[in-house]
């Protein structure tokens, strides 16, 4: 049994006539005559009796229309999932991000994805950079939002978006009162950062940049939340270098100021490399890039290409 042949059924008993039905499915009307007769050997009873004027359906053929109707409309939905599935639109994500990026940017990531595609089921895991990493060579995420680049070449990355650093000082400190700094202005100054092993790159930009401005940062306190650093700095322990769309978490107790000639964070998006190359060939990952990049575009004015002032 096939599904012409349902469809062959279908059409007949709606038009009750075999020359009609053999129009409306584009076959000649032999052909659904054969049709129609091989899928009565199929089922072993008799479904239509034909007269030379109309055709009708015996009771069995009455509870066989239900069935094929039903069976038709279920491999009409199993097609067009099917074709939503290709285009990103149905489907399971899993996403991996750092924690700060919880802060700014993911929030209206994934509400504008969950409005594009309602029918993706978006699982967030909070991770750090090199779990993450890990969770994408073993399968448990389909993607990940990161600071910075990776150069494990078994993952392929995009940067979906470019900020530089800027200071986060405490609103009583002296220098708040300037529009803008200098990292050398911070050079005598007690910072608070994140732990080297949660973001391991982040941290060693910031590290050269201080150290071509002839100083070490010392830091006098570490934590592993965006939210409790700035609340460090409003406390008055230290100073700190958030990314620039970090400064709309606005604290009391904290104001921000570029800092000129300050380094371009990347924030990327990350997933397995396969054979087909660069490009991911999940439908769900290819959309999910699409709409984070459009998100992260609108956030803000962007900056200049890389390595251009």
């Amino acid at each position: 049994m096939e599904l012409r042949h349902l469809r062959h059924f279908v059409a007949l008993a709606e038009e009750e006539h075999f020359g009609r039905a053999a129009e409306r499915v584009f076959v000649v009307q032999q052909a659904l005559s054969s049709s129609i007769r091989n899928l009565e050997e199929e089922v072993g009873v008799q479904l239509v009796t034909r007269t030379t004027r109309r055709v009708q359906l015996t009771p069995a053929g009455e509870e066989f229309l239900i069935g094929a109707r039903a069976t038709l409309a279920q491999a009409a939905q199993t097609v067009e999932r099917a074709r939503r599935a290709a285009q990103g639109e149905v489907g399971r994500l899993t996403v991996g991000f750092v924690s700060g990026l919880a802060f700014g940017g993911l929030p209206e990531i994934v509400r504008r994805f969950r409005e594009l595609y309602p029918a993706v089921s978006v699982d967030l895991r909070e991770l750090t950079a090199g779990e993450q990493e890990a969770a994408l060579r073993g399968g448990q995420i389909d993607v990940g939002l990161l600071l910075l680049p990776v150069r494990d070449p078994a993952l392929a990355s995009r940067a979906l978006w470019r900020q530089r650093l800027v200071a986060a000082l405490p609103a009583a400190h002296p220098l708040a009162g300037q529009e803008r700094l200098q990292i050398g202005d911070l050079a005598d100054e007690a910072f608070v950062f994140f732990p080297r092993y949660l973001r391991a790159s982040y941290f060693d930009q910031v590290m050269h940049w201080c150290a071509d401005a002839g100083f070490t940062p010392r830091v006098v306190q570490e934590a592993i939340e965006i939210p409790t650093l700035l609340s460090l700095v409003a406390a008055g322990v230290g100073v700190f270098l958030p990314i620039e769309f970090f400064s709309r978490l606005a604290l009391p107790g904290v104001v921000y100021r570029p800092l000129d000639g300050a380094p371009v964070i990347e924030i990327v998006a990350v997933w397995r490399r396969d054979a087909a190359g660069e490009q991911p060939t999940r439908p769900t990952v290819q959309a999910f890039l699409q709409v984070a990049e459009r998100v992260l575009h609108d956030a803000s004015e962007p900056l200049p290409a890389a390595g251009a002032e």
